[in-house]
């Protein structure tokens, strides 16, 4: 078992333990367990091989026992006992938005609700509403919840950072097979989608068949779904289908661009083939006149067959990018390297692992010109928000590092919450004092659409908040996107002067392209942030860049690519 999976158990195993009702200093070790494991930069197996498992923070010598019994038999009895002590719909109805532990039981004890069907029955029933602290508007939301929720798993997608992981480990597995010259990452997973349905890859062989053996043989393939000597899917772990093609190396070009797709994309290129006489296909061209073949080796040969300018992947999806080219009005692209810095990140003062020095020191290695510290405001609790008092002595904390790492600009800063009314977690006084104010909807959810939009718009007409973090709330697996105007939201926040977050953390990518697209259209300026929560997440900022290129945005779109005096006098702060 790996950290993801030993802090997923961990995480469980307290919910189970809160739903049972038991002692909630054990639950609370489970918690902070959990959070220190997703926050370690190193393998729970290489400290436990290394003799180092005290070293990991909060985790007491009971609970490093029941890692060391996951990392040695992968199994964990304490909480395969204790889930055995309830329904087994119980860890379902717990993981539905806005139901915890404590409303899961409530459900059981007084409606002796023990499935995902019997919960969704009740509210539609109104038998939710007469419970204690319940009411319409709560069965409402709860009912709204489910139904999303199903919308989400019957959607059949993966993120793309488990898909990318999975078709990086099985194209280096089939790189290393001597029967396979070279492989790529095709289809939607190279357009960089947040989500993709499966994983498409295409690969040079001299002996194909040997290579579609060698291809189902992989260790992790669940089952084997078609195969022949030029092909084959599978399932593979993580339930993800994974589809492989054998191609000819000498039309590698048209099959890569083929196969990249768009679809729409590709019947464009098609039609406009055509009306030069020629049929575009995975082969290559055919005049349709002579029937001359013209083979293409390259991907660039296609487009350049065609009078086009190269087209990133990212841009492929027929929405503007061919009249584009056209006209010669292609957009340059945003890249990794056009980012001077990090505007959302959170410390141990809240709920990251890292103290603020060590996230300036990974933010210096990084060749960043500044950095922001965000760390949370005393709503979100469960996230140890800073009080006003303890706000200042951050502030403090990194005005004393600012002295000290004269090479890096420190940001003092806040993710503040924005209440179910529009107000902010802190009096304006306190935001005054700080450099940079992203505004954040953390709870209330399940406001309509009218509320959830007037609330965000109060938020972004207050001239303190610089940023709208995560704008419309969606985690992958988790929970949509909650109900908003978002044309209205960014008609202000370009009146305004505000900025709207990509959120790169992988389990977000909000906005996502379609919205930050918009944006851009609207003029609204876009900031490109980690939320990191532990120094490994700066890393994320790829994503968060993929999703700005499918969104057509170019460095001066970007807050977090000015270098450190444009952003200065954008912030209205002193460069010092």
């Amino acid at each position: 078992m790996d950290n993801v999976q030993i802090a997923e158990m961990f995480s469980q195993m307290a919910k189970i333990l809160e739903f049972k009702g038991e002692n909630p200093f054990k639950i609370r070790a489970y918690v902070n367990a959990a959070r220190s494991i997703k926050g370690l930069d190193e393998e729970l197996a290489l400290l436990y091989t290394s003799g180092n498992m005290g070293s990991i923070p909060g985790v007491g010598e009971t609970l490093q026992k029941k890692i060391v019994e996951m990392l040695e038999t992968g199994a964990f009895e304490a909480y395969e006992r204790t889930t055995g002590e309830i329904p087994p719909g119980i860890i379902e109805i717990m993981e539905v938005p806005g139901i915890g532990p404590k409303m899961a039981r409530l459900f059981y004890e007084k409606l002796g609700i023990i499935s995902i069907d019997q919960l969704s029955k009740a509210a539609r029933e109104h038998r939710i509403r007469r419970l204690p602290r319940m009411g319409e508007k709560q069965e409402d939301r709860i009912l709204r919840s489910l139904i999303r929720l199903q919308q989400n798993r019957d959607h059949g997608r993966h993120p793309i950072a488990l898909a990318m992981e999975i078709a990086r480990e099985i194209k280096q597995e089939l790189a290393s097979n001597p029967h396979i010259e070279s492989v790529f990452i095709v289809g939607s997973l190279r357009r960089k989608m947040d989500t993709v349905g499966g994983i498409d890859l295409i690969a040079f062989s001299n002996e194909p068949q040997k290579a579609i053996i060698s291809f189902t043989g992989l260790d992790n393939v669940i089952e084997i779904l078609q195969t022949s000597t030029t092909k084959a899917s599978l399932i593979y772990k993580g339930d993800i289908k994974v589809e492989l093609r054998i191609v000819d190396k000498e039309c590698c070009g048209s099959m890569l661009q083929y196969f990249t797709g768009s679809r729409e994309h590709n019947i464009h290129l098609r039609k406009l083939a055509l009306s030069r006489g020629y049929i575009l296909n995975e082969y290559g061209f055919t005049d349709v006149s002579s029937g001359r073949q013209t083979l293409c080796t390259k991907e660039k040969e296609v487009y350049d067959f065609l009078g086009l300018q190269y087209f990133p992947p990212e841009l492929r999806e027929d929405r503007g990018e061919i009249e584009a080219s056209l006209t010669g009005k292609l957009p340059q692209l945003i890249t990794k390297e056009d980012i001077k810095g990090d505007l959302h990140i959170h410390s141990n003062w809240s709920d990251g692992v890292n103290s603020i020095e060590e996230l300036v020191q990974a933010a210096i290695q990084r060749g960043y010109e500044y950095i922001a510290i965000t760390d949370h405001s005393p709503s979100t609790g469960i996230a140890n928000g800073l009080s006003e008092r303890r706000l200042l002595e951050h502030i403090e904390e990194i005005e004393h590092l600012q002295e000290i790492y004269d090479d890096i600009r420190i940001f003092s800063g806040t993710e503040c919450d924005v209440r179910t009314d529009g107000k902010l977690d802190y009096s304006n006084d306190i935001l005054e004092r700080l450099d940079i104010v992203i505004a954040a909807v953390h709870s209330g959810l399940e406001q309509d659409r009218a509320k959830m939009t007037r609330r965000i718009i109060a938020a972004l007409e207050n001239e303190h908040v610089d940023i709208l973090a995560h704008p419309t709330g969606r985690k992958f697996g988790r929970r949509p996107a909650y109900d908003l105007d978002m044309d209205r939201i960014m008609t202000v926040a370009k009146e305004k002067g505000k900025a709207l977050e990509i959120n790169s953390s992988p389990w977000r990518l909000d906005l996502d392209d379609i919205n930050a697209r918009k944006a851009k259209e609207h003029g609204v300026m876009i900031a490109i942030s980690t939320d990191t929560h532990t120094i490994e997440h700066f890393d994320n900022i790829s994503f968060g860049i993929d999703v700005a290129r499918r969104s057509w945005i170019e460095p001066d779109d970007v807050l977090n690519a000015m270098n450190l005096k444009e952003i200065c006098a954008c912030l209205g702060v002193p460069k010092e």
